[in-house]
């Protein structure tokens, strides 16, 4: 391709849309975002936003067909537009068919069974989910289809006391798994079809509020475990004909079995330690896919642990970061603070990664990171 200054939109302005454009203005790209809240995180990196709402499809038209290339950072956007903008010769990866099927979780479950790809079982919610429930055998994992998003859109249901405050909601109900670990890949594939992928991932999770608030990598796992995890992270990718990044979660249930959880079609949370553990971090692999470049090496260079800012609980408005000298001292340590204008309980603000000689080292400099670094609210 000729390369003079190749113009690349996003879909979405968060954090992940100004990862990648802080990415692509190193490798010379102008960057156009669309985010509905003005100076959004990418704003603040990029070179234009377009001011409007994830389902405005006359922005959304406006911002593509200004641009060589075009993806996203957010599933939640108006898929038809897209489609229409691709049958016109616009280039958009992920495709929108890809998106679309990542959109709802029943299709995604559609699809990994259709490609033999290991899942936990699962079933649509059709009429009274009482009795689809009791059907299915309790404890399970009631599902939103459409929306659900860090933590939000799942609930366990353990007993029958559960149903009054269960997800009111287009759903299915998922067998729950008895979990070693949660695992995740992050795994790219370019335009030629090649695919490479990222060291698996482990992953912790805060438990009042379901989201991770930190990545291990390389993941404390057997070697099969982690030839197994690759392989159905490749295989995702095949199967999908996806262009781009993907974060492929998964679990590591107790009785040895890898499962797929869920795909996301774009540069993932627990792939942020690549930034500085990586010959090749996962948001330039994303621009080098998306734009027809040949992907970078995935090699893991030094073991590393990310560690998720979050807003405190009982704090909201505007953020303010504590143990900021702290955490810089540590050696290792790189802050990465995302740009928004407000905190709020468990709101990702930023993160952390360190990195170190060992897996165990960098832990335990992640434990203290974790203790220190707080964001409250200002005033």
């Amino acid at each position: 391709m000729k390369y003079s200054n190749p113009r690349l939109s996003i879909v979405g302005g968060g954090q992940l849309g100004k990862m990648l454009a802080q990415e692509a203005k190193k490798m010379g790209f102008y960057v156009a975002v669309l985010n509905p809240t003005p100076d959004s995180p990418a704003a603040q990196v990029a070179d234009h936003q377009v001011v409007a709402g994830f389902y405005d499809r006359d922005k959304i038209k406006e911002l593509v067909i200004s641009s060589d290339f075009s993806t996203f950072e957010i599933e939640h956007i108006d898929v038809a537009i897209l489609k229409e903008l691709q049958e016109q010769g616009h280039i958009i990866h992920p495709s929108p068919q890809t998106l679309e099927i990542i959109q709802d979780k029943a299709k995604q479950k559609e699809f990994l069974q259709k490609n033999n790809i290991p899942t936990a079982p699962w079933r649509y919610v059709k009429k009274n989910l009482k009795d689809e429930a009791l059907d299915f055998g309790l404890p399970a994992v009631q599902k939103a289809c459409r929306g659900g998003y860090d933590g939000r859109g799942v609930f366990v249901i353990h007993n029958e006391r559960d149903f009054e405050n269960a997800l009111k909601a287009e759903s299915f109900l998922e067998e729950f798994i008895e979990v070693e670990k949660e695992l995740a890949v992050i795994a790219a594939r370019d335009v030629r079809g090649d695919i490479r992928c990222f060291p698996v991932t482990e992953m912790t999770f805060d438990p009042e509020a379901n989201i991770c608030d930190m990545c291990i990598a390389p993941a404390r796992i057997g070697k099969d475990v982690e030839q197994e995890a690759l392989k159905i992270a490749g295989k995702c990718l095949e199967c999908l004909e996806g262009v781009g990044v993907f974060g492929i979660e998964m679990f590591l249930a107790k009785d040895g079995r890898v499962l797929v959880n869920e795909i996301a079609p774009r540069p993932h949370n627990s792939g942020h330690f690549t930034i500085e553990a990586c010959v090749t971090s996962q948001f330039e692999q994303h621009l080098r896919a998306v734009s027809g470049l040949p992907l970078g090496s995935s090699d893991l260079l030094t073991p590393a642990v990310m560690v998720n800012l979050l807003g405190s609980e009982g704090f909201e408005g505007e953020p303010y970061y504590i143990g900021v000298d702290e955490i810089l001292s540590i050696p290792g340590a790189s802050l990465h603070i995302y740009g928004k204008k407000s905190t709020k309980p468990f709101r990702k603000m930023g993160h952390v990664t360190v990195i170190d000689n060992s897996v165990e080292a960098a832990l335990q400099k992640a434990k203290t990171i974790k203790e220190t670094l707080k964001v409250i609210a200002r005033g």
